[in-house]
Parts: structure tokens; sequence; C-alpha cells
């Protein structure tokens, strides 16, 4: 977290929905104001629909506040820019009614008396609902006839009565479906989001530290999504990086830091991570050897007064 870029972003004036998702996205920055969060994670913080969110950053993006890069075989990446912020580029709100179906006049009303309007929108239909008396459509013109006297068939005929030709009705939306493991759409996208994060966490590390990158294969792969389930989608890129930046056992060591060790001591490594400790081999030996030496030292104490207790009582007796 960034306390700079979160600090810069509080007094920026947006809707609470916007406000939550750019408080969200500089939670997760780093000092450049740079982070990867997946939509389902930014939702679930935040507690809005995924939707939502979707509209809050592409809104944040348009003002300048954000900066969205999508990258190949990795996570998006969010740049957050407070200094950016232009309120003036925002787009305006339509307002409720105003499409293509309902063009209204110079001024803004209907055109009266069935004229066209000012932008060549024909008149409205004799009786037809927003005519120029306002009177709504009579029953017997609701479905008018064609020249053969038999009534034209209507969209809206088998739809909720308060329908109407203006306003069709959206698409139901399909039942989520289940992918690999049980897993919804959304839970997937989710987990690969964490296991490209996680992956990149990693691999900056390791460059880091030995110069090269890593070797990434099937195996690696199962590896880091085995690491994300039993982490947690948040959690994992952190520990991995942590991983090959603290960790110096000898046995990771000689493994070259692998994916494999790490996950063999998942929790444990997640323990220390969060804790802010690293047990070394050297550092368990030095404590091992200190704990020997500290024991050594009290039984020869216990030795020393058993033998002088031992002396007084000779002398006492003799």
């Amino acid at each position: 977290m960034s306390t700079m870029i979160m600090a810069a972003c509080w007094p920026l004036a947006m809707s609470p929905a916007q406000k939550a998702v750019l408080i969200s996205l500089a939670d997760q920055a780093n000092d450049d104001g740079v982070c990867w969060p997946g939509v389902a994670t930014i939702a679930k913080r935040t507690c809005l629909s995924e939707r939502a969110v979707q509209d809050a950053i592409a809104w944040l993006q348009t003002v300048g506040v954000v900066f969205r890069e999508y990258r190949i075989n990795s996570s998006t990446s969010y740049t957050i820019t407070p200094a950016n912020f232009n309120p003036a580029a925002a787009p305006a709100k339509r307002k409720r009614g105003a499409g293509a179906h309902a063009a209204p006049g110079a001024n803004g009303a209907p055109p009266a008396n069935g004229a066209p309007g000012a932008d060549g929108a024909p008149p409205p239909a004799v009786g037809a609902p927003g005519g120029a008396d306002g009177a709504p459509q009579p029953p017997q013109m609701a479905h008018p006839r064609g020249a053969d006297g038999a009534p034209k068939s209507s969209l809206n005929r088998n739809r909720n009565r308060k329908g109407t030709a203006k306003e069709s009705f959206p698409p139901a939306a399909p039942p989520a479906r289940k992918g690999e493991g049980g897993l919804s759409d959304a839970e997937d996208t989710a987990l690969q989001e964490s296991c490209r994060a996680t992956w990149a966490a990693y691999s900056q590390a390791y460059v880091q530290r030995y110069g090269v990158k890593p070797v990434r294969n099937a195996q690696v792969n199962a590896n880091v999504k085995a690491l994300v389930k039993r982490l947690g989608y948040e959690e994992a890129p952190l520990v991995a990086a942590w991983y090959v930046g603290c960790v110096s056992e000898a046995y990771v060591l000689k493994d070259s830091h692998g994916v494999g060790a790490l996950l063999g001591k998942a929790e444990s490594y997640r323990t220390q991570w969060a804790r802010g400790q690293a047990m070394t081999g050297t550092a368990a030996q030095a404590a091992d050897k200190t704990s020997a030496n500290f024991d050594a030292i009290e039984e020869a104490k216990r030795l020393l007064r058993q033998r002088g207790g031992r002396g007084n009582g000779e002398g006492g007796n003799a």
C-alpha cells in the first residue's frame, strides 16, 4: 500500500462506487502507483458487482486517474495517477428515455401537433403514447390490421403488459457455467488471474536473486495453481516473492528456490512471511548451539552445588 497515493485519492470528487474502486486500487498499489488485482477481487473488496467495478474503472480511466494496461499471459495492470484527475473529461450523463427511439425537439419537448422536431425526427403516430394530446393508445389500435384485415403480429404480445415497442426487454442472463473443479466462470477467472500474478511476483524476485528467469513448464504451472488454492488469491503472490528473496535454508538454496519446495512448506512460509521472520539453516544451527550451551552451563552449576553440599556435610560430621 502506498500512503502517498492513498492520501492523494481521498479528496477527489466522484461517485461512491467510483471512489470505492479507486481506493481499493490505491490500497493495493506500490509506491509507483502500480497494482494488478482482478475484477472479482475488487468487487469482493468493495461489495460491488463485477459490472459496477468495470464501469467504475472505465470512468476512472476516462478522467485520467487510472491507466489500464492489458498484458499477454499476465494480469491486467493498473497505474493510479491522482495528479492527472480531470473531471471535465468525464462523459455527460444521458437522460433517461433519451435515445434513438425518443428524439426530442429543439427545446427538449416532444413536437406539438404531430409536426416533426428540429432534428427531422418523424412525428409520433396518432393515438400513440406521447402524441399531441398525450392520450394513451386506445385498445382497438393496440394491434393494427394489415391490408387484408388480419391483425399484425406484435413482438410484445407475449411479454410483460407494461412493455412497449420502444422498451425492449433485455435477454435473460444465461446460467453460470461450471468450469474445471466445479468453479464458475467468474471464480475460474479470479483463480487464473491470481496464478498469473503469483508467477509474475515469483519470476521477478527470481531474476533479481539469480539473474535468470525461472523454468516454467506444466509441472511448475500445476504447483503455482496448488499454491494459490492453499494460500488464497491475494497472499500467494506476496508469499512467493518473499520466499525467493528471504528464505535461505540449505535445501532451498540447493533447489534454487524451486516452486516445489515452496509448495511443500506453503503454510509454514506463509506464517513466517506474516510474522516477518525467516529461519535460515545457519540461524537454526546457532539457536540449537545456544540452547545446548545453556543446558551444559546449568548442568555444571548443578554438579558444583551438589559437591559443595556434600563437602559441608562431611566437615560437620567430623
